[in-house]
């Protein structure tokens, strides 16, 4: 779509380049979403792209996913072999639904700024225990976990002129197990529910739920609990009016499936089913 309203493009090339913030400004990472509606309130785009910012990085400490990573080259990373918790990059890309133009141009840090509760990035990096890394304007930075980043639908802590630099994964949480199980409406529907569950060696159990809600909750558990006992745990966490309604899922039903997607992958930590 063209965007009739903006009078600029701007392509820093280092920080230093970034222009002062004013009202009407958008960052521009991917555009699949900016271009796809209007957007009257927008004057200037401020390509983030020209920064070169590397795809990502791989270190002792873990994984750090750039802002403008997009989901082809995240699903081309060739990771060690002792993530297994990389198993769930698959997947989670394939939960956008997207073609592979829209993977070769949707970003990483675009999905989790869009904050919409289907996306599978967010559920991704939540799951993985995932700190955002956040340029401010006056230059320094600051970090804040995915879990509080992403507010509700369309809405983050980002505050203006703020940029999300990187995503960071630690190695921890890369080395889990996980499970991964989610629902839509329709067979390439948006999803309705998304639940990750990681378990480490310790035997500390987590259980990551979106879409169904309007932000990304976790529970944790220092280790796997019962059917009973998970149930009791999401009804206390997630009460029967925090589930999500839209087009996508009645709010009574994202609580159902959420309850038996969650059901299954606890199963599939105590052997009781396939992982």
């Amino acid at each position: 779509m063209d965007l009739t309203t903006i009078t600029s493009v701007l392509t820093p090339r280092t920080r230093e380049d970034l222009p002062a913030w004013r009202a009407g400004d958008a960052w521009l990472a991917g555009g699949t979403w900016l271009f796809s509606e209007p957007q009257p309130e927008t004057s200037r785009l401020l390509d983030l792209t020209s920064l070169g910012w590397p795809p990502a990085q791989v270190g002792a400490d873990g994984l750090s996913l750039s802002a403008t990573c997009t989901l082809a080259q995240l699903h081309r990373l060739d990771l060690p072999a002792a993530w297994s918790a990389a198993a769930l990059i698959d997947p989670c890309c394939r939960a956008l639904l997207g073609s592979f133009k829209i993977w070769n141009t949707a970003t990483v840090g675009g999905n989790l700024c869009l904050a919409l509760p289907a996306a599978p990035m967010i559920a991704l990096t939540a799951a993985l225990d995932g700190t955002c890394v956040i340029w401010t304007p006056d230059g320094g930075e600051r970090r804040l976990a995915v879990l509080d980043f992403v507010r509700g639908p369309q809405e983050t802590a980002l505050q203006p002129g703020e940029i999300l630099r990187r995503i960071d994964l630690p190695d921890a949480a890369l080395r889990r197990r996980t499970a991964l199980r989610r629902i839509a409406l329709s067979p390439n529907g948006r999803s309705g529910a998304l639940l990750i569950g990681t378990r480490d060696a310790g035997g500390a159990f987590a259980l990551t739920v979106t879409a169904s809600t309007p932000r990304p909750r976790r529970l944790g558990f220092p280790a796997l609990p019962g059917a009973d006992g998970l149930a009791a745990a999401l009804e206390t966490a997630i009460p029967e009016n925090a589930y999500y309604d839209d087009l996508h899922g009645a709010p009574d039903w994202r609580r159902h499936v959420t309850r038996l997607l969650a059901e299954e992958i606890r199963r599939s930590f105590d052997g009781s089913a396939d992982a």
